[in-house]
């Protein structure tokens, strides 16, 4: 049988799952993001934050939504994440009613923790004994080491 006749037929385990999932993941993004930049979720926690979301995982079966957050200057990530969990049954509802899926899915906080791991490797990268190691290299790959091959 040609393979073109195969597609659409089982389980999509393939990229197309994983295309989903990231389109997914996209839309409850902006919806997220949407709730949370118009003021919409009225805790005390979270007024005076700016709260940006830079990433959603969607599961496979796209029945759970992991929204990572970072609120602007890394201040008090702890109490912004409860008081996104406190009101998470009210997300939860303005993501569906936003975004068009069978269900809504399920959704849980967690700090973007990206730029804080950059920014190790950005001071890791300028510490001495790594620019001596950067520096040792070039010199190695200079044009006359490669003449001894």
């Amino acid at each position: 049988m040609p393979r073109h006749h195969q597609r659409g037929h089982g389980k999509s385990t393939g990229p197309e799952g994983s295309q989903r999932q990231l389109r997914v993941g996209e839309l409850v993004r902006h919806a997220v993001s949407d709730i949370l930049s118009q003021g919409s979720v009225h805790d005390p926690e979270l007024e005076g934050h700016i709260i940006t979301v830079p990433e959603v995982r969607m599961s496979p079966d796209l029945k759970l939504a992991t929204i990572y957050v970072m609120p602007l200057g890394g201040r008090d990530t702890n109490g912004v994440v409860a008081a996104l969990d406190r009101n998470k049954k009210y997300l939860r509802g303005e993501v569906a009613r936003r975004i068009n899926l069978k269900f809504a899915p399920d959704i849980r906080f967690r700090v973007d923790e990206r730029f804080d791991e950059a920014e190790r490797i950005e001071k890791l990268l300028r510490t001495p004994a790594v620019q001596k190691d950067l520096a040792h290299e070039t010199d190695d790959s200079s044009p006359e080491s490669d003449q001894d091959e």
